[in-house]
């Protein structure tokens, strides 16, 4: 899967599970301070994307995550490891 179908991904997971106007995804757009999610949306959304991955999410894989782009990135080495 390539970045560009990945974020659209995101995006779409974004605006479903927290009814955020797409607009607002842009890569750079923060998390918690652009997008108001907290640990507890990016725990749901980890769950999510490991659905429809079918892959595993290590937890340390998303520390370090906070923009739509770093979660791009993140589920982009998922596929990368397989």
């Amino acid at each position: 899967m390539n970045q560009e179908a990945i974020y659209q991904e995101v995006t779409d997971l974004l605006v479903k599970l927290f009814e955020l106007d797409a607009a607002q995804i842009k890569p750079e757009a923060r998390l918690y301070e652009d997008l108001d999610l907290d640990s507890i949306d990016a725990v749901d959304m980890v769950v999510h994307l490991q659905k429809r991955s079918a892959k595993k999410i290590r937890p340390e894989d998303f520390k370090a995550v906070r923009t739509v782009q770093d979660v791009v990135d993140a589920v982009e080495r998922l596929y990368q490891d397989s």
